[in-house]
């Protein structure tokens, strides 16, 4: 592990985990959100745009776990079971914008006039809770809709209205959508696979937790110490009396 001092103690670290234990996927990532911006309340969190979200949070696990993300991906043509590094740090530059975005987008072409705000992680959330996901999302961020001078509903816009809207979302925040490409070494094929960031940071710090509760166990067993005690050693100190623990 990196050094989590940077961001939060791993007293902090486990106490997100242990809270995370409870909580669906889209809890942990807010979880995970909080973490990386504590000085911001959940609610302003969840209004970002979600391209926002996942740049913070690729910066978080370059933080806390370091640069190289190690995937495994099955290839989509033959199956083979592909394995590759990616550069957090990369990916999280490469996510954030220069400077604060504006959080809508605008279109005035053929009559339209038309004004959307960015969705965040709670209209993402909200929007998967419905029937109809896309015409919910649709209708949370819909600013406003004129054609011609009338206004026009979020369920009556015109399908090519609405591809331009989200062409224009996805240019505005193209981190929101962070889709890989594999080429398998052994057929050759393409693999497009979407990377849920909040998801393998999540699986890194359960993994990262659970090592570090054993590591409690058994420090506290060979020498009495207590869990604060311990959490306040650095990682290497820690691994330096397991090991004369191992030696006894």
């Amino acid at each position: 592990m990196g050094n989590t001092g940077a961001v939060t103690g791993a007293a902090g670290l486990l106490a997100t985990w242990e809270a995370g234990l409870a909580e669906a996927p889209d809890g942990r990532a807010l979880l995970l959100h909080r973490t990386a911006r504590p000085d911001t309340d959940a609610g302003a969190l969840s209004a970002l745009p979600v391209g926002e979200r996942e740049a913070d949070l690729f910066a978080l696990r370059r933080a806390l776990f370091g640069e190289r993300m190690q995937v495994r991906l099955a290839c989509g043509a033959c199956g083979e079971d592909m394995e590759f590094e990616l550069d957090a740090g990369e990916f999280a530059s490469s996510l954030s914008p220069d400077g604060p975005g504006e959080s809508v987008v605008r279109l005035a072409e053929s009559g339209w006039e038309v004004e959307f705000r960015l969705p965040g992680a709670a209209d993402l959330t909200a929007a998967a809770r419905t029937a109809d996901p896309r015409a919910a999302l649709l209708a949370r961020c819909l600013v406003s809709a004129v054609r011609d001078g009338t206004p026009v509903a979020a369920d009556a816009l015109p399908a090519p209205v609405q591809r331009r809207i989200a062409e224009a979302v996805e240019a505005a925040d193209p981190g929101a959508d962070v889709t890989l490409g594999v080429t398998c070494p052994e057929c050759g094929g393409t693999t497009r696979a979407e990377l849920d960031i909040a998801s393998y940071l999540w699986t890194e710090l359960d993994a990262w937790a659970r090592d570090v509760l054993l590591d409690v166990h058994l420090l506290a067993t060979a020498y009495g110490w207590s869990e604060p005690e311990i959490l306040a050693l650095s990682p290497l100190r820690r691994r330096y009396y397991l090991e004369l623990c191992a030696d006894d």
